[in-house]
């Protein structure tokens, strides 16, 4: 389906509660012409430019849309544009700076369009421009990333998805690695068998070469149709050779970087506690899941291991009092007791570890185990505590004191609801770290993936020590764990070249203490300051890691994690990048590149992405009305049966129709009253003669008899022509099975000064603002919620203060928005009653 003006916007996240942007584009006549990826990697650092050129073959212009994932661990360092010979260079700022530039280009109705989206492993980075008929396009983004050693391989993972035929397509990588390369492995998901041995690889001593450039003819899905093979992703997976001795040193230009992975160190056995979470919003699935996970995990237990299983909800209950020896027996009494576990009551998870940390002290104690054991607790749970009087700082200070760095703390966050932030501070503070488990088929291998990940430890309490005097600016060089099939890294500046030869580096590690003299490679590089640039990428990552420590400790590696991220051009969640575009002489548009992770979704998500006023109406329907010239909201509910419809937006001039159609609760809780949400719309731009059903289950797009489909996973946004509205519909999903609720729909609009003046309707008639004034307030039914008298349209109406929710930015939760309210479904306010609203069809556009 070719929709000329129309952008389907879905979100395609692993997770379901983050309403970020994704661009799927059916454009009008639009040829990309040529993709590249240039991959080049010098000891693990990667340096990697996309480049894609797209011609606009129409005789009007068009948008043209750029849009690549990119590994999460990734800094983005350029992104340029060039259009009619001329380019446009991004610029890193701080993100306070990007923000007011990026408010005042949008406040005067100029697009904004670069946006990142979270998934598991990636981030979408997508941006859309405008390109004069039979012009041309070319995009250039860069980003660096380190990459990291996972079960003795490191992985570079490049994510294609061109969706139409491209004339120059190509991949390639080089790397270079002083130690010596083991192996490479290349491949992609989309690659068959006609497609292998396009796949090249060329492996020396220290190089790889790899490429991969189909044909057009070799990229189709079939002879006759223009649907392309090349959709998903392409792995460059390799070792290098490891000596047994101290590991490998890189320096240049007075920076070094030391790798430590040695070969053959035998592995230190180790006391678990496994903490799980089985209160009730653990049902069905993920409770399945846990289970099915952790049957696996223990039967992989080795026979010298000790372990203990906790299951918590509003109390914990220990499985034995003491750890157990790994034997097959206790191992099998394990596993059945695992499939006896059943969901029941809230999230205290306090207790339960505490428990756990008292188990592997007396063990250590009595002597019951061998000495020298790892100790570790893994916490799995998939909410936030809700039942304990201590507040969240609290639990993590009380459990940092108790551990007192003695035990690692490793957590996993089962789907959304888990307080990834909260786990995060706890793991770090602990020595571990958090992993999201996202909540789909493949969960128990994901669970099962990351626990073989830390469950072999090779040494524990790893301690560098670097000649006195002779190095700065050290990254972190203590570790707690090295695990087999990992690395350890560590980066910093040299005081005096002339001392290198004096260069001998101590490692403390339990039974393992050994001194060397370092031997340096050969200077040979694919880019000369990778090792600067490393060094920058790991003090950033621990700086903004940095968990623990006095409030002024935090706002130092804060101010300097900014400092180094601007000196170094890396877009990370302190910074954005800024690229202004001429559009035409008398205005720019504007685009921000932000860096959404896990533990930062907050700050990269602190200001709103449109400055204009947001109506909206979410919930039962409540309607809000946000009024930024006299910083305030009103808001009201619209109360009526289910399987009403009414009219939210109808503009004549422009052709836009919004219609909205209630659905009840499942069932009503007796003595209580109906609620209703919306869960259909019906759009409608009749000067393009496109009709779009949103429900909770699909998106129907129909344009002049042509139909089409879509199943959305959170977030869908429709919009019109360039500088026209768009509207934001958001998917509140409800488990389903519960008794009373069902899932509903969101409606918010962004663009609202893009409407003529004759817009109306329930929302529309508020687009051009409102006049109101209110009285003092006075107290009303509910002392927390004051009463005022609210002079509006000639009437003088009791209102109330109090909130309802904008769920932009926080899909579960919502942003609280402080309003007035107006009783009695809006009388007063409205012109009219909100009967007058109510039409007979979805598609009604009178």
């Amino acid at each position: 389906l070719v929709l000329p003006y129309l952008i389907l916007k879905k979100l395609i996240s692993d997770t379901l509660y983050l309403p970020l942007y994704v661009f799927i584009l059916s454009v009008f006549q639009i040829e990309v012409q040529s993709m590249k990826v240039d991959c080049k990697v010098t000891s693990r650092f990667a340096h990697t430019v996309m480049t894609t050129k797209a011609l606009n073959k129409a005789n009007v212009s068009q948008e043209v849309s750029f849009e690549v994932e990119l590994p999460k661990t990734s800094f983005i360092t350029n992104f340029s544009m060039s259009i009619d010979g001329k380019t446009y260079t991004g610029v890193v700022k701080e993100k306070e700076q990007a923000k007011q530039q990026y408010q005042k280009a949008v406040s005067s109705g100029q697009t904004a369009g670069l946006v990142k989206a979270s998934g598991r492993k990636m981030e979408k980075f997508s941006v859309t421009v405008n390109v004069a008929a039979d012009s041309s396009v070319i995009f250039i983004l860069t980003h660096e990333e380190l990459l990291e050693r996972h079960f003795g391989k490191y992985e570079l993972m490049i994510r294609v998805k061109p969706k139409q035929l491209i004339q120059h397509f190509e991949i390639v990588a080089d790397i270079y690695e002083p130690q010596g390369i083991a192996f490479v492995e290349a491949y992609g998901t989309f690659i068959t068998n006609e497609l292998l041995p396009l796949v090249e690889k060329t492996v020396t001593d220290k190089k790889a070469h790899v490429s991969f450039s189909p044909t057009l003819d070799q990229q189709r899905k079939c002879t006759e149709c223009d649907g392309t093979l090349i959709d998903g992703d392409f792995f460059i997976k390799y070792d290098v050779n490891r000596a047994h001795d101290i590991g490998d040193i890189q320096i240049v230009n007075g920076y070094f970087v030391h790798f430590f992975a040695p070969a053959n160190l035998p592995r230190v056995p180790k006391m678990v506690v496994f903490v799980i979470d089985n209160s009730y919003s653990m049902v069905g699935n993920k409770m399945a899941q846990t289970k099915e996970a952790l049957v696996t995990i223990l039967g992989e237990l080795p026979e010298e291991d000790y372990f203990a299983i906790i299951v918590f909800s509003t109390t914990f209950v220990v499985w034995r009092p003491h750890l157990s020896k790994a034997t097959p027996e206790n191992v099998k009494a394990a596993q059945e007791y695992v499939k006896t576990i059943e969901v029941i009551a809230g999230t205290e998870l306090h207790d339960a570890v505490m428990h756990g940390v008292k188990m592997l002290y007396e063990e250590q104690r009595n002597n019951t185990a061998p000495k020298n054991m790892v100790l570790m607790i893994i916490l799995l749970t998939d909410g936030e505590p809700n039942t304990y009087p201590r507040t969240l700082p609290e639990i993590q200070e009380n459990i940092r004191h108790t551990i007192d760095g003695n035990i690692t703390l490793f957590s996993l966050a089962f789907g959304n609801d888990a307080n990834y932030g909260f786990l995060d501070t706890l793991s770090k503070q602990n020595n571990g770290l958090v992993r999201r488990i996202y909540e789909d088929s493949d969960a128990p291998l994901q669970l099962k993936g990351f626990y073989e990940e830390v469950s072999s430890p090779l040494l524990s309490d790893v301690q560098f020590h670097y000649p006195d005097n002779t190095v700065n600016s050290l990254t972190r060089s203590h570790f707690k764990q090295l695990f087999n099939g990992s690395e350890i890294m560590v980066a910093g500046r040299l005081n005096d070249l002339n001392e290198i030869d004096n260069f001998a580096i101590e490692l403390k590690g339990q039974a393992n203490t050994q001194k060397w003299e370092t031997i340096f490679p050969d200077e040979e590089y694919i880019f000369g300051d990778f090792t600067e640039r490393l060094w920058a990428y790991l003090t950033i990552q621990e700086l903004l890691d940095k968990k623990s420590g006095t409030p002024e400790e935090k706002g130092n590696a804060t101010d300097e994690a900014l400092r180094l991220s601007l000196k170094y051009n890396f877009v990370t969640p302190l910074t954005s990048m800024v690229v202004t575009k001429p559009e035409d002489e008398t205005k720019n548009d504007m685009f921000i590149a932000d860096k959404l992770t896990e533990g930062y979704t907050a700050i990269a998500a602190s200001y709103p992405m449109y400055s204009a006023p947001i109506y909206y109406v979410d919930g039962d329907p409540h309607f809000i009305i946000e009024l930024p010239d006299q910083n305030d909201a009103l808001c009201f509910n619209i109360d009526d049966k289910p399987g009403t419809i009414f009219n939210l937006v109808r503009d004549p001039l422009t052709g836009i129709v919004v219609n909205g159609q209630t659905i009840g609760d499942k069932k009503v809780i007796p003595g209580n009253k109906m609620h209703t949400y919306f869960g259909r719309f019906g759009i409608i731009h009749e000067k393009f003669g496109i009709r779009l059903m949103v429900s909770t289950k699909e998106i129907l797009v129909s344009e002049k008899g042509k139909q089409a489909k879509f199943f959305w996973t959170d977030t869908a946004t429709v919009k019109g022509p360039k500088n026209s509205v768009k509207f934001l519909i958001i998917l509140h999903k409800v488990w389903q099975k519960h008794p009373y609720h069902q899932d509903y729909l969101g409606f918010y609009t962004l663009d609202s000064h893009l409407f003529s003046s004759n817009v109306h309707g329930l929302l529309g008639q508020f687009y051009h603002g409102l006049e109101f004034e209110v009285s003092e307030p006075f107290p009303g039914k509910d002392p927390n919620k004051p009463d005022a008298i609210m002079f509006v349209k000639e009437h003088e109406l009791v209102v109330t203060r109090g909130w309802q929710k904008d769920f932009r930015q926080d899909v579960k939760n919502g942003e609280k928005v402080p309003c007035w309210f107006i009783h009695n479904n809006g009388t007063g306010l409205l012109d009219g009653v909100h009967t007058d609203y109510i039409v007979s069809g979805l598609f009604k556009t009178i």
